[in-house]
């Protein structure tokens, strides 16, 4: 399953292929049986390959500022016509509109589903919320057992001084 930082490093980087004009923008869900190099695919086209690598910037610069991440490899920059970037949780591929069409990877993972942003954001939200409560959950169940644990030691030291007191009043008489 993958973790919150790679939804929002997808939903970044989907955000950054709208922010520069690409189109016909699809995230598809792998199924794991079938893939396991990756969870996801982002695929976009530009309408020539300046735009195309234009993307592909802008995409790395965006992931780079906000969250510090780098692609394993990068590939295709310099035709243009089809650039893989790899973050090892999605791919993205960025194609020419003619090189999408002839090669089709929609078409070649049929067991894929296609997610849609706003689907992404509400499993992302979902997948914090339920974080957030087993942390709190861990949070409220660790402070309870260190109280009690530091308050029986105090206990009995304070028991053993009293008893103590009350054997050297007992001795003094």
């Amino acid at each position: 399953m993958p973790s919150p930082e790679s939804y929002q490093l997808l939903l970044a980087a989907a955000a950054a292929c709208e922010d520069k004009k690409a189109e016909d923008i699809r995230i598809l869900a792998l199924d794991p049986a079938e893939s396991g190099l990756t969870d996801y695919f982002l695929i976009c086209n530009g309408t020539n390959d300046r735009q195309n690598v234009a993307i592909t910037d802008e995409i790395e610069i965006r992931l780079k500022r906000d969250f510090g991440a780098y692609p394993n490899s990068v590939e295709g920059r310099r035709q243009g016509e089809w650039i893989l970037m790899d973050y090892v949780d999605f791919i993205v591929h960025v194609f020419s509109a003619e090189k999408r069409a002839f090669y089709g990877l929609e078409r070649l993972r049929k067991s894929a589903t296609t997610i849609s942003v706003a689907d992404l954001n509400a499993e992302l939200k979902s997948l914090i919320a339920t974080t957030r409560k087993k942390s709190t959950e861990a949070a409220a169940a660790k402070p309870a057992k260190k109280a009690t644990a530091k308050k029986t030691p105090a206990k009995k030291a304070v028991a053993k001084k009293t008893a103590k007191k009350a054997a050297k009043k007992k001795s003094s008489k």
